[in-house]
């Protein structure tokens, strides 16, 4: 891993799963970035969690996707900054980020497939949230 990437809190590890995916398409879209600050600003698990640094780790992921192995780092980075049992959570923000402008892209859906891989996410799990998310963001 490169020196100069500093190392997520786990805080900064799931902002920067959620801005992964909205880079994933090559296409940051307002409804994603609304997402994502919604999520910092409104989930007991933000609570404490400075929004200014949202930019940092974005930096770093963008870094981070310039780089040949850099989303086997951006993973190695996440696994050693969440504890296990929030790696559902990181997955659930992932698909309301994927989720948030109403259609599901192929870069996010196999960037979301990397996930649930690099997570150990269990495929009845990830349909379960899967399914929220997509309910969560229909229109009328």
């Amino acid at each position: 891993m490169p020196q100069t990437l500093p190392s997520f809190s786990a805080q900064d590890a799931l902002v920067a799963i959620m801005v992964t995916v909205s880079v994933s398409d090559e296409t940051i879209r307002t409804s994603e970035l609304v997402a994502i600050e919604r999520q910092v600003n409104h989930l007991p698990i933000f609570a404490d969690y400075d929004m200014a640094n949202v930019r940092d780790v974005a930096r770093t992921v963008y870094k981070l996707m310039d780089e040949d192995d850099g989303l086997d780092t951006l993973f190695a980075m996440v696994r050693d900054a969440l504890p296990d049992r929030l790696w559902e959570t990181a997955y659930a923000l992932a698909c309301d980020v994927a989720a948030a402008d109403g259609s599901i892209r192929q870069g996010e859906l196999r960037l979301l497939e990397e996930i649930r891989h690099e997570l150990s996410i269990d495929r009845l799990h990830a349909a379960a949230i899967e399914r929220g998310a997509r309910a969560r963001h229909l229109t009328v």
